[in-house]
């Protein structure tokens, strides 16, 4: 199991020299988690991974973590403790060279970061969190299979909620039964807020599940991901209540076209602006282009949106094992929305979707 922990500091670390950073600190628990197995929530504590450019590893924790307990695998790590009365970033100055270049993660909180700054450690400073970012873009054989079985249960879940649906239900009541399902099907719980819109709440792509309840002729758009082993999965689905309005049925075959038509681009070497392109042009050609008001995609992992995108700013290239969403949505105001997602896989001749609920138009009589 140590032998892929190996591998991905042996590419953080070239990334570190491509970039020319001495010394990365790395405070994003998922980060640490990635390099070192090592699983914590440290609250407002200070937590960090600092890497040396010749592979050294230290990690700095409050001792109540006992975090040496929680190792089991055979990785060359020195762990500093301290406890509450102890200034931590004083005792990291100290315990670490910091010498030259040392490169910061995005999330580590200013009042860690400044202190630090004002001893005066290192030659420079410098946002360094595409180091580790962008070797968590490609998931290796480990995390594939995570992802794997956390978009199988995601695809259970799924067909449990269409089948659960009945007239007169709110969307409360559609999303607590997805949460409880994703726990009796093994998943840890779901891994960001349920989402279940009905009728014109779908106009808005990050509704929260309230008292509305379901009727006739409703669309029922239900987003919903859950964590298992650490690793998440997400999918849309949008259904119809007995009835399918005729603008809503129009803008759902647009939107399931720009989708399909967008993971069938989909391969290692396309740019990820294209890929977005490909399918907002489509929904731009008939007339919708005001009503697709995101990005296409999001690249997923430990969290549901990691570092990375699929929109027309990214101008970087599919790489395989690259994971990520493809989501387009057409949201018309006091109407309704459609949005259809999957999560797919790149790989060198196209892509994998790991997502398997049928995409045509349903109606749920």
């Amino acid at each position: 199991m140590a032998d892929f922990y190996s591998v991905r500091k042996n590419n953080v670390l070239c990334k570190m020299k491509e970039k020319k950073v001495d010394t990365l600190l790395v405070a994003d628990p998922k980060g640490i988690r990635y390099l070192t197995g090592l699983n914590n929530d440290p609250y407002e504590r200070m937590y960090l991974l600092v890497l040396e450019s010749d592979g050294k590893m230290k990690v700095f924790a409050n001792r109540l973590f006992n975090l040496k307990a929680d190792i089991d695998i055979d990785i060359d790590i020195d762990f500093v403790l301290y406890s509450d009365s102890d200034n931590p970033v004083e005792i990291l100055a100290k315990e670490c060279r910091l010498a030259g270049s040392v490169g910061i993660d995005k999330i580590w909180p200013a009042c860690f970061l400044l202190p630090l700054m004002q001893l005066k450690p290192a030659s420079s400073f410098l946002l360094a969190s595409s180091c580790l970012d962008e070797c968590r873009a490609c998931k290796d054989e480990n995390e594939i299979q995570k992802m794997k079985e956390a978009s199988l249960i995601n695809d259970r879940v799924m067909e449990k909620a269409l089948a659960f649906v009945k007239g007169g239900m709110s969307e409360k009541e559609l999303a607590s039964f997805i949460d409880r399902e994703f726990i009796a099907e093994g998943a840890d719980g779901p891994c960001f807020e349920t989402i279940v819109s009905f009728a014109a709440n779908a106009a808005d792509p990050h509704h929260s599940p309230a008292g509305t309840e379901l009727k006739e002729g409703d669309c029922i758009l239900i987003d919903m991901g859950c964590s298992k082993d650490g690793y998440c999965s997400d999918m849309t689905r949008t259904v119809f209540y007995k009835s399918v309005p005729t603008k809503l049925q129009e803008i759902y075959e647009i939107v399931q076209r720009a989708q399909e038509t967008a993971e069938s681009f989909v391969k290692a070497g396309v740019r990820l602006c294209d890929v977005d392109a490909a399918a907002r042009n489509i929904i731009g050609a008939a007339g919708y282009g005001k009503y697709f008001t995101h990005r296409l995609g999001h690249f997923c992992g430990q969290t549901d949106h990691e570092a990375g995108d699929v929109s027309s700013a990214n101008t970087g290239g599919c790489k395989p094992g690259m994971i990520f969403s493809i989501e387009p949505g057409i949201y018309l105001p006091d109407v309704g929305g459609v949005r259809i997602e999957d999560l797919v896989m790149v790989t060198d001749t196209g892509c994998v979707p790991l997502n398997h609920v049928d995409k045509n138009l349903k109606v749920i009589v």
